[in-house]
């Protein structure tokens, strides 16, 4: 964050400084855990159902707090409000704003229904490569996320990049109040939190808020193969660059193939010309996040030949998406626990099916928990899931507690069901084996990452 004195931050937040002078001056990040505080840093303090972050100030101290932002005084000087959230709020504004008017900060927003982080991630490695950027780490996309995400930046950030969430409509325009964006991206309207929506229709409008907030100098990048984003060209009055697999798509991925673990290779066409690219992450569906990725790039001022090193260079995503190991006993894992939703259910079958084509693989095993959120439809949403991995040919589904048993439903024959967790991970350790490609996927909640570890 840039270097502000308590005083400062209470006149933009409306707050009053108790417990010392108020010629205290923050200088490092700001943090909602006093564990990650550091040198300089301000202490966000919250109370919650269980918890209440003032009394973790002294914490905080300790790993080099410097100050609290919070609802009542604390051991360390407090910057005092009568709403925490709102004032983390303003205080991100109040950054962003400043930077941007001393430098030339670009602030690129990122939604969609599946696919934000991993694009997100990839996005924010080309971006990196040319200039100091600053990019949600995980999935840390909402109200109280994406603030904290805005007050990383410094004085020569040239790049913002914020991964946004939505758990209804007015969500997404919540946060554009905060900090408006330059590039808009929205990569798709699927299913997940149909729940909580209602209908696609509604996801579709909660998504567009992006594309409305931006200014009229603005850019939007939009999914030519989803008819629902594509409408939201009408949404605003900048430009509108396209993404997709379609020839039509202004940009487009072209002649795309897989190696054996699944990473595709592909060329990268643009208005501006065609470049290579292969990437290291795993999955067909990899190259449309990096059509993505590189149409907002290219709004952003970069070049393809630029764009294309950068994606070719790109390692990892962030954790439990996608990840791809090879273990000393010839186990084949792709964790891809952090969340699921039947859209990026399918995408990782089909990762695994393509590994599974390779002659050295002997059988592949999806490890499938339960998707949240998907309202009335969830049940057969499930068994959707397991038709598909049969479709797929996927060898063995081990599916992981009730609330997924319709996958197990879906999947027939090739299926076992076990209640949870801890029978996971003894029927993986019991029957997999060198050759074996395994497959961990579902929702948050269902934590499936603890039977990747236990495998891994």
């Amino acid at each position: 964050m840039i270097a502000m004195t308590l005083s400062q931050i209470a006149d933009v937040v409306g707050g009053e400084v108790v417990g010392a002078a108020e010629a205290v001056s923050v200088t490092g990040p700001v943090v909602l855990d006093g564990r990650e505080a550091g040198p300089g840093s301000l202490f966000v303090a919250f109370v919650g159902e269980r918890v209440d972050g003032h009394e973790h100030a002294p914490q905080a101290g300790e790993h080099g707090a410097v100050a609290v932002l919070g609802s009542r005084p604390t051991e360390l000087p407090t910057v005092v409000v009568a709403d925490t959230q709102h004032a983390l709020q303003q205080l991100a504004a109040y950054v962003v704003a400043q930077v941007r008017r001393a430098g030339n900060l670009t602030v690129v927003g990122l939604t969609g229904s599946q696919g934000k982080t991993s694009t997100k991630d990839l996005l924010g490695a080309v971006l990196g490569h040319a200039a100091a950027t600053v990019a949600t780490r995980g999935s840390f996309n909402n109200e109280l996320g994406m603030p904290l995400t805005a007050l990383r930046v410094e004085p020569d950030t040239r790049f913002l990049v914020l991964e946004l969430g939505a758990r209804g409509k007015g969500h997404i325009a919540e946060l554009t109040r905060v900090v408006r964006p330059d590039i808009a991206i929205v990569l798709n309207v699927g299913t997940a939190h149909l729940g909580e929506f209602g209908s696609r229709e509604a996801i579709a409008e909660a998504k567009g808020e992006l594309v409305q907030a931006l200014p009229p100098t603005g850019t939007a990048v939009l999914n030519a193969g989803d008819e629902r984003v594509a409408a939201m060209a009408r949404l605003t009055d900048g430009s509108v660059v396209t993404f997709g697999d379609e020839p039509s798509a202004d940009v487009h991925v072209e002649d795309l193939t897989l190696d054996r673990l699944g990473r595709p290779s592909f060329v990268l066409a643009t208005p501006q010309g065609s470049v290579p690219v292969t990437l290291k992450v795993v999955g067909a569906h990899q190259a449309l996040n990096a059509a993505a990725a590189a149409a907002a790039a290219l709004a952003a001022g970069l070049t393809p030949a630029e764009i294309g090193e950068a994606l070719s260079g790109v390692e990892t995503l962030s954790q439990w998406r996608m990840e791809l190991r090879e273990l000393a006993d010839g186990v084949i894992v792709l964790n891809d626990s952090y969340n699921a939703n039947p859209e990026s259910m399918r995408a990782a079958l089909d990762a695994l099916a393509s590994i599974g084509a390779d002659p050295d693989v002997r059988r592949t095993v999806a490890v499938l928990g339960e998707m949240l959120e998907l309202g009335e439809g969830g049940a057969a949403e499930h068994r959707g899931v397991g038709a598909f991995a049969t479709e797929r040919g996927i060898d063995q589904v081990l599916v992981v507690g009730e609330g997924a048993r319709g996958i197990h439903e879906g999947a027939g024959g090739r299926s076992t069901l076990v209640a949870d967790n801890a029978a996971a991970v003894a029927w993986v350790r019991e029957h997999v084996g060198a050759g074996d490609a395994v497959l961990f996927k579902a929702s948050r909640g269902a934590r499936l990452d603890e039977v990747a570890s236990a495998l891994q």
